[in-house]
């Protein structure tokens, strides 16, 4: 055993935060990882594909990352994406080259683990005709992006599917492609009456007769891989290697814990696991590096798609609280550009999410969106089959039977746009963090007041608690 004397020459190992979504995605977890690499060398990807959407936006320039971890706008910062991610090659390069006309270096930052599943373009037809197919047996859909997500993760699950490491042998992925091809086209034109469907240009491209044709398919990926394989790397090794010389990594998650394929509002979630702890799975490193939990909370509640929402107002009337969130929220989704469907803060939900995710600290962002309300809920519990019970529970089925119990506060006309000191907020805005703390349970460490990198309240430091 060494003793603190001879350990004084050493490198000191480095430290290492996690950041969640705490709700169902689009908390403004890009702002925060951002930020946060003012003290971080590294950030990691670790789970989800191109469906998820980080803007940022920085001296007033609005930049969307799908893919890239957000550090990328940090010069100096390392970006790693881990085995956890689905990879489609051809989004990552376009958002490589939008990165560089924007003049930021990546190529030289990036790494990719030669472990993560490919998504190809039968991944993303097989995506579009099943929520084609449940629109028109009359079915709800999940609401997918449509990018081939959930059947990348099918096929690594299966344990059948192309990884990038295959790009580096043709041969090997000629043969596995073959393989996958003759399995998908027949769901494709068996199953899904993929031929029926009308396909945008892109797609229709790799296109026979509703099935995706190999030629096109290998072409593409073959030139693709030869750009690709400067970035190939051993991720799990040289995070390891990273922490030990004494640098700081930032965990980025994607999308939102009610959106985690087992801890979520299934089966209306993603198709992977969003939660802490993957980060440790998603990456190959140990659990025991991950130091801090921060979760992205909104100070209000927002979700795309469909699915059980216990707090959803009326956003789409004018005058209403829901259409002010929505009008002054900007809520679109970055990926999609979808509507999001607003309502009340929820700390039931968010219970749940401080459990599965054993958060260290919140941060509360979008708090100036509710300036001007002169009057907010909070959802403390629900009613659920004439019971009360103070958690969301688990299951769309039982979340959709749920009705909320409210608290009312007050609210304040003042405005906290881009203040950085606590005690420069309104005092409404104030008690109203505070009993968000007390009806959940996780201290508030940080607080957003606009999307601007600047425009931040540090209570405690993750790199420091």
């Amino acid at each position: 055993m060494m003793n603190k004397c001879s350990a004084a020459g050493q490198v000191q190992a480095g430290r290492n935060v996690v950041v969640v979504g705490t709700q169902w995605g689009d908390e403004g977890k890009g702002k925060l990882v951002d930020w946060l690499t003012e003290t971080a060398q590294g950030v990691v990807r670790f789970q989800g594909g191109h469906n998820a959407g980080h803007t940022l936006v920085i001296n007033g320039v609005k930049t969307a990352l799908h893919l890239i971890p957000s550090g990328i706008m940090r010069a100096g910062v390392k970006c790693y994406i881990g085995n956890g991610v689905v990879l489609s090659v051809g989004k990552l390069f376009e958002e490589i080259e939008g990165l560089e006309r924007a003049g930021v270096e990546v190529r030289s930052r990036l790494r990719v683990s030669e472990a993560c599943p490919l998504i190809l373009p039968f991944h993303a037809a097989i995506d579009i005709a099943r929520e084609a197919a449940k629109d028109k047996a009359g079915s709800e859909k999940i609401g997918t992006t449509g990018r081939g997500i959930g059947p990348a993760y099918e096929d690594k699950i299966a344990r059948r599917a192309l990884r990038v490491q295959d790009l580096k042998y043709p041969e090997r992925f000629a043969a596995k492609l073959r393989e996958l091809l003759a399995l998908h086209n027949h769901l494709l034109q068996s199953y899904l009456h993929a031929a029926d469907l009308v396909w945008d240009d892109k797609m229709a491209a790799y296109m026979q007769d509703g099935a995706i044709e190999f030629e096109p398919v290998y072409a593409e990926a073959m030139a693709q891989a030869e750009q690709l394989k400067p970035m190939i790397a051993d991720v799990s090794r040289e995070l390891n290697a990273a922490h030990q010389a004494g640098v700081n990594l930032l965990f980025e998650g994607a999308q939102g814990t009610l959106l985690d394929i087992d801890h979520g509002t299934y089966p209306f979630v993603t198709s992977s696991n969003c939660v802490a702890g993957n980060a440790a799975a998603g990456s190959g490193v140990g659990p025991g590096l991950l130091h801090y939990v921060l979760g992205i909370t909104k100070a209000y509640c927002t979700r795309v798609g469909g699915g059980p929402f216990p707090t959803e107002l009326d956003w789409q009337k004018e005058g209403t609280p829901g259409w002010h969130m929505a009008t002054v929220g900007a809520e679109k989704g970055t990926t999609t550009g979808r509507s999001r469907r607003c309502g009340w803060f929820d700390a039931a939900l968010l219970k749940r999410s401080a459990q599965v995710n054993g958060l260290s600290g919140l941060c509360i962002t979008k708090l100036d969106v509710l300036d001007g309300l002169h009057e907010l809920k909070l959802c403390t519990g629900y009613e659920l089959d004439g019971e009360i019970i103070d958690i969301l529970p688990l299951g769309a089925e039982e979340i959709a039977r749920c009705q909320p119990i409210y608290e009312t506060l007050a609210g304040w006309s003042e405005t906290s746009v881009g203040v950085t000191c606590f005690d420069d907020l309104p005092p409404n805005a104030k008690r109203y963090l505070q009993r968000i703390e007390e009806t959940t349970g996780v201290p508030v460490h940080v607080v957003s007041t606009s999307p601007d990198r600047d425009h931040t309240i540090l209570l405690r430091h993750p790199y420091h608690a």
